[in-house]
């Protein structure tokens, strides 16, 4: 029995453990850019290219991914032992486009890419995304040898950057890097005052403001040629660097841009581990992506809200807990557990929040003034009005009436963070 105890033990470690940083990456990043292709059923991903980027902002301590969120999944291996060196969950636009109806009739392409430590041996990368059964399939591999003089050297779209809020060396801190869209050269003045305003507006909010010190926050100077952004709906159209737009798979407020590669090229400039895109208008809009980026409309009477709300989106996976958007078609199958931290199917509520439930609160709850302040099982969310859950009556990811993440989204969150800063 004592030697199979400790067997267990020793193969626990094994599992659990984290690769050590030097003995297989230098202080670079690794890009490769790819692109999906494919409709409602289908999806393959193709090799576009690969560029070696100067500053490596992740952790070196948490290499394996320790959430497993996001509708993808990266991996990473050593090609001599075939063990794990790194991992990170993430999710795309392509993969909300495969939801809409549009995706039932037409195939389309859509850039993408994927980051990591550089390697200093051969590696094989490997792309995964979750069946309609929440289980990783491969979609895609590559060999790479960081040797290789096609890996591109060069800045592809080089800036200067600036310190927006700076608490320490960025392998240790949360990075944030805030890219312009829509300013123009004569509205850089404007893009540096914006960038301290949502730093301000983020500081409001707990957890950030508590761990106002281990986050990075930085702006990229990258001046568009126009002011402002597409408004397709309304026949304005704005010469900019990202190509962004409202009306995202024509749902008007849903300001989006399918051009990933260029989002992560002025990235390049600054450390990051997560991107924000500040929109130069005054329409409201906004989205955000699980370690994909998140954008905002700048001078909207709510886009402090949406700026913190699509943040969490962005850093933590969190769902929408509103249950009333059409553009969506069968997002969360009834019969399956969302991977979502803050929304639940209840047919793994154990894996949720169902610890933090009182006892005498039932599940579902009712949304009666009684349970108002309580923790449960609210039904109503990831747009849908049935079968899918949140766990307070409401929060910031459900409605603005709420100016604050619920208990269940900030212990996520805080623990995303701390993940970036141990």
């Amino acid at each position: 029995m004592k030697k199979t105890t400790l067997l267990l033990l020793f193969l626990t470690q094994i599992v659990f453990s984290q690769p050590k940083f030097e003995d297989f990456f230098i202080e670079k990043t690794l890009r490769l850019d790819f692109y999906h292709t494919g409709d409602k059923e289908t999806e393959i991903i193709t090799f576009d290219k690969l560029i070696e980027e100067p500053i490596w902002s992740g952790s070196h301590k948490n290499l394996i991914d320790k959430f497993k969120y996001g509708n993808y999944m990266l991996r990473v291996y050593d090609s001599v032992s075939n063990s794990i060196i790194y991992s990170r969950g993430f999710s795309t636009l392509y993969q909300e486009w495969q939801t809409t109806e549009e995706a039932r009739h037409i195939q389309r392409s859509m850039s993408g890419a994927v980051i990591m430590p550089f390697p200093k041996s051969m590696v094989r990368v490997e792309i995964y995304k979750r069946d309609r059964r929440n289980n990783f399939e491969k979609k895609f591999e590559y060999n790479v040898d960081p040797q290789s003089y096609f890996i591109i050297k060069e800045p592809v779209k080089p800036y200067p950057n600036f310190q927006v809020h700076y608490s320490g060396a960025p392998s240790q801190k949360l990075d944030i890097v805030i890219i312009p869209e829509g300013y123009t050269e004569d509205e850089m003045d404007k893009f540096r005052d914006d960038c301290n305003r949502f730093a301000g507006y983020l500081f409001e909010y707990s957890p950030f403001k508590e761990y106002s010190e281990k986050i990075n926050i930085w702006g990229v100077e990258a001046p568009s040629p126009e002011s402002g952004t597409d408004i397709p709906g309304k026949n304005i159209w704005a010469r900019t660097l990202l190509n962004s737009r409202f009306y995202t798979f024509d749902s008007e407020r849903y300001l989006m841009t399918t051009d990933y590669h260029s989002i992560r090229d002025l990235a390049a400039n600054a450390p990051n581990d997560q991107i924000f895109i500040l929109v130069n208008t005054p329409k409201y809009g906004g989205g955000g992506i699980y370690n994909y980026y998140n954008v905002t409309s700048v001078d909207h009477q709510s886009s402090k809200q949406v700026f913190v709300h699509e943040f969490g989106h962005g850093l933590a996976g969190l769902a929408d807990e509103y249950g009333d958007d059409p553009t969506y078609q069968d997002f969360y199958p009834p019969e399956i557990e969302p991977w979502e931290p803050n929304i639940t199917t209840l047919v793994n509520f154990e894996s949720k929040w169902k610890n933090l439930v009182e006892k005498d609160t039932p599940i579902p709850t009712p949304d009666e003034e009684h349970y108002k302040s309580k923790i449960g099982a609210f039904e109503g969310a990831g747009y849908v009005p049935k079968g899918v859950f949140r766990s307070t009556h409401n929060s910031i990811m459900r409605a603005f009436s709420s100016n604050e993440f619920n208990q269940v989204s900030k212990e996520i969150l805080e623990k995303i963070i701390l993940s970036y800063t141990e």
